[in-house]
């Protein structure tokens, strides 16, 4: 990419408390999946930053775990400092609510804002609405609760008005040379989105039978000529835990495998070969070490 004295660059951290949509925001604005969703509470774990660079700028998307306080183990703990940690050095935050809804939760998400940095509300789920006329009285009671720099209503899920956002967000980042190259979209490497295919089917196929506190970790990745091999291990704190996602004759487990080589295969561009085991290994989510192990700091 050639220099250009009118280029544009900056981080753009994503923040809100779990289940408002951020990762699909992500997704949607990226034209590509990176980050996982599922309708389980706090699915993404880890920043993740994503890469979209047209012609004029490169837009560096920070998306992180949904700030809350409902869990108390170190995992949350965790979470909660990658929250803040990417709040950091950024140049504008999106703070993403959904649209008629603004509680508790949100105004304590609010309240780790800096001082310092552009936030723009977007309100997603607006395709949601079953009287529109509703939402310009919900935005004005949420822009009483904190000084806005831009407020947005989108649904990501449906693409509408991301290209108003993305013209939004551009105003507020600095002139600056590209930090990627342009057909980057992760800093991410693709053992670690591996990794989290895996648990995005997992919580989407027994989330509602399995706790929170389950976690995928990659063994091995390497690609042998065309072929790429993944093979991954799920913890898990019960053996009756083991024996729900295994399932009946295995299908269970064959069935998260199948979908998450399916989109590893997208991702890569090439034929995957997945094999998943499943073990226990008691309070994981309170052990720092095994924490370390995963990735979290």
């Amino acid at each position: 990419m050639t220099a250009d004295a009118d280029f544009h660059t900056g981080y753009v951290a994503i923040i809100g408390r779990p289940n408002v949509g951020k990762s699909t925001l992500l997704n949607k604005l990226l034209q590509q999946k990176i980050s996982i969703t599922s309708r389980k509470a706090q699915t993404t774990r880890f920043r993740i930053n994503g890469i979209l660079t047209d012609q004029h700028t490169q837009f560096v998307f920070v998306d992180t775990p949904g700030f809350q306080t409902q869990y108390t183990n170190r995992l949350n703990a965790a979470m909660n400092r990658a929250v803040t940690q990417s709040m950091q050095d950024v140049d504008v935050i999106l703070f993403v609510i959904e649209a008629m809804c603004f509680d508790q939760r949100d105004i304590a998400a609010l309240k780790i804002l800096p001082e310092n940095v552009p936030v723009i509300l977007v309100v997603n789920k607006i395709d949601k609405l079953a009287d529109k006329k509703l939402l310009l009285p919900f935005l004005s009671e949420v822009a009483q609760a904190f000084a806005f720099a831009d407020i947005i209503p989108v649904s990501a899920m449906h693409k509408v008005q991301l290209p108003d956002l993305l013209d939004v967000i551009r105003g507020y980042l600095p002139v600056n040379q590209p930090l990627y190259d342009q057909d980057e979209v992760t800093d991410r490497s693709e053992r670690f989105i591996a990794g989290e295919f895996i648990r995005e089917k997992l919580f989407r196929l027994v989330g509602d039978e399995i706790p929170y506190s389950t976690s995928v970790v990659v063994d091995q990745f390497k690609q042998e000529d065309q072929l790429y091999k993944v093979y991954a291990t799920i913890l898990v704190e019960k053996p009756n835990q083991k024996a729900i996602i295994i399932g009946k004759k295995g299908e269970k487990l064959k069935q998260i495998a199948t979908q998450a080589r399916q989109d590893m295969e997208l991702l890569l561009g090439g034929k995957v070969y997945l094999e998943v085991w499943v073990k226990v290994k008691s309070g994981w989510a309170d052990d720092d070490s095994v924490l370390r192990n995963l990735g979290y700091e």
